[in-house]
């Protein structure tokens, strides 16, 4: 069975410093001058070509016929400019970086230790601080999802999630709620939520993708390994991990918008750390662009994760904020459009450099040839 990939390489600040021969990858501020056309067939790469985008016609019409259609798609899909996202009093636009802000109300988080689970004070204080810091969203979650953590009763869930969903709307934030259960997901979205963030990709309970599809709202859909989203680490079996993850999150994708979901709403997710290596997620992230082809905006969740201890003479989460913001700024560098981290005003700083150097590239003709 042959499968195309379309991975923008030769990436560029801005338009003009490759003359103009360059694509805006995902309606973001990343620029790509060269597109590798990758065919494989039965999971074997056997041919590659390295293009621009005036000859990528060129290319794409060597392909076999029963990748074409794919191949055009995907090339649609590097160049897709993503609509901003309406939630509740906040537009969101995806034209730059955005952050979204973790409120773990767990009592076994890795990352703060349950600090916010039964003070609701601490929550609230916490969403504030990080509205203030700069963040796009809240994402609150009530079930670990470390490896090894314990599966959560529905009921206590729900008790965790709802409190910090109110509190949050009460300051008019933008919510994403991070639950692979229905009626959390309806609950939450009852209270205020806007956005469902499902590490099982809609794939735990199957009422999931009728709820979100009648509901209209956006959607994560992160990639984990398992067979039905119940293990979110195990039974990885990876032939190539970054071909196997986009042809995964491409079967989700699809899935969600056979169900009615609007593809408007759907975001995409790697899924970094779950069920993957040291080397499966180095691998990932080198080739974050590659995700823009399939057409839809990405977030990355890389903020404070265990590969950052392993390159680090095994760093505490606490003590990980370095790596965590190397990887967003890699992310950035990729055109992802959301970042989910822990220390936000760490990474808006981190962004608003980015984005300050960014600008100046864009208006930066010093290097022309002038009459």
């Amino acid at each position: 069975m042959d499968k195309v990939y379309l991975r923008p390489i030769g990436l560029a600040a801005s338009p003009q410093s490759e003359e103009g021969n360059a694509i805006r990858i995902g309606g973001g501020m990343v620029y790509a001058h060269r597109v590798a056309v990758v065919l494989r067939r039965d999971d074997r790469v056997v041919e590659r070509w390295l293009s621009d985008a005036d000859g990528i016609a060129a290319v794409l019409g060597q392909l076999p016929d029963s990748v074409g259609e794919d191949a055009e798609a995907q090339w649609a899909g590097l160049r897709s400019v993503h609509a901003p996202l309406t939630l509740g009093q906040r537009t969101i636009r995806l034209d730059q970086p955005q952050v979204m802000g973790i409120l773990n109300v767990t009592p076994d988080s890795f990352s703060d230790g349950g600090k916010f689970l039964d003070n609701a004070e601490a929550g609230r204080e916490h969403a504030a601080a990080m509205l203030e810091g700069g963040a796009a969203i809240i994402d609150i979650g009530g079930e670990s999802t470390r490896p090894g953590a314990p599966a959560v009763w529905e009921g206590d869930e729900l008790e965790r999630v709802i409190p910090a969903v109110e509190y949050s709307a009460g300051m008019g934030a933008a919510i994403s709620v991070d639950t692979r259960r229905p009626a959390v997901m309806e609950a939450a979205l009852d209270r205020g939520a806007h956005i469902i963030n499902d590490v099982s990709a809609l794939r735990h309970d199957p009422r999931s993708l009728e709820l979100v599809a009648a509901r209209n709202c956006p959607i994560v859909l992160m990639h984990a390994p398992g067979a039905d989203g119940s293990s979110l680490h195990g039974d990885a079996d990876y032939g190539n991990v970054v071909y196997d993850v986009f042809d995964w999150l491409a079967a989700r994708r699809d899935a969600a918008l056979e169900a009615g979901i609007s593809a408007a709403n759907i975001i995409l997710d790697p899924g970094i750390g779950f069920g993957k290596s040291l080397a499966d997620n180095l691998a990932l992230l080198n080739a974050l662009p590659l995700f823009h082809a399939l057409g839809q905006p990405l977030l990355l969740g890389a903020s404070r994760k265990r590969m950052i201890g392993a390159l680090s003479n095994e760093a505490a989460s606490h003590q990980r904020l370095g790596g965590s913001i190397a990887l967003a700024v890699k992310g950035m560098e990729a055109g992802v459009h959301i970042l989910r981290v822990h220390d936000v005003f760490e990474t808006v700083q981190a962004r608003n450099v980015w984005r300050g150097m960014r600008d100046a590239a864009l208006t930066d003709f010093s290097d022309l040839p002038t009459d």
